[in-house]
């Protein structure tokens, strides 16, 4: 009786690594008369969980659906690849060597920090020259098949601009003047306190005074206020202490703020100027909402493209 238990468990394991084994090196999918074998597409799936995995756990439904998505990417790539195939797009040696040299110099990259860069991503040299290369041969075909028959007329571009009037105004600017009152970094509790009850006097009397620019110089602990009575310029929203710019953009001009405390001290501000941002004009923004145009409609084409490309080939999934 133990002998053919064991037997029966011996059998199972050998069952079990004839599966599995044939998982290994069997067929994943067919894309018309070419394979897609586990072996690619567990190595595929292996790169794609490592980077999911740097997001966070993954968890095992998740696993599947990616495993799934890494497919569905290698069938649209050997589709690609056939049609590349199709319409003798050769990309040679020579171009793939120009747009190296090209990255290198733009990245001022020697040749060993390149392939030390790529070793870091896990990637040799070799893979990186046929990724490369797909990548020059993927856009060659959107360019013969796709870019060549798009186009983006004046109107579009002008009902664009139209319709997105906000992303092209330039930023607003803000001119304002302070009177600084400082506070030592060991000041204690009691001299913090006459201080800010100091500056609290002189914002009331700035309120009731005219003539903020004398106050600044009268009473400023800013080294250039007795020259500028406490002028801070023209600036726009990140040019400015977090606390002043929060404090001014909220401000109307002629108004002046409360006490705005910063680690070096309190500040009364006083706003002079406000401009809006101007509208950039039609002609000085048209040609990069052309190429946005462009660049949507080659995504949306090609989308659709390849979505009928998939529909006209016989694609058998084994997963």
């Amino acid at each position: 009786m133990r002998t053919s238990v064991a037997a029966i468990l011996l059998l199972i394991i050998i069952t079990a690594s004839a599966a599995s084994a044939e998982m290994v090196s069997g067929i994943a999918a067919i894309v018309n008369d070419e394979i897609i074998t586990y072996l690619e597409l567990n190595n595929d799936y292996a790169l794609a969980l490592k980077e999911e995995e740097k997001r966070g756990t993954v968890t095992p439904d998740a696993a599947v659906k990616l495993k799934r998505q890494v497919l569905d990417s290698m069938i649209d790539r050997k589709l690609v690849k056939q049609k590349i195939k199709e319409l003798n797009i050769v990309i040679t040696e020579e171009e793939v060597r120009q747009s190296i040299e090209d990255i290198k110099r733009q990245n001022k990259l020697s040749q060993e920090a390149l392939t030390a860069a790529l070793i870091g991503q896990g990637i040799t040299f070799d893979q990186y020259k046929a990724q490369m290369k797909e990548q020059m041969e993927r856009l060659r075909l959107m360019s013969q098949e796709v870019k060549s028959k798009i186009q983006v007329g004046e109107r579009e571009i002008r009902e664009y601009y139209d319709a997105n009037l906000a992303l092209y105004r330039e930023e607003p600017t803000y001119r304002a003047r302070h009177i600084f009152l400082k506070v030592d970094k060991k000041a204690s509790t009691e001299e913090i306190k006459k201080i800010m009850a100091k500056a609290a006097d002189v914002m009331n009397e700035a309120r009731s005074n005219s003539d903020f620019a004398a106050l600044a110089r009268k009473y400023s602990d800013d080294a250039g206020a007795a020259k500028d009575g406490g002028d801070l310029g023209t600036f726009k929203k990140g040019d400015m202490l977090p606390e002043i710019e929060s404090a001014v953009i909220t401000m109307k001009p002629g108004e002046i703020s409360e006490l705005v405390a910063t680690p070096a001290g309190f500040h009364i501000i006083k706003l002079e100027e406000r401009n809006e941002g101007k509208l950039k004009p039609f002609e000085t923004v048209s040609a990069s909402i052309e190429e946005l145009l462009y660049k949507k409609k080659s995504e949306a084409r090609f989308k659709q493209w390849a979505d009928d490309l998939k529909k006209n080939a016989v694609i058998d999934i084994k997963l």
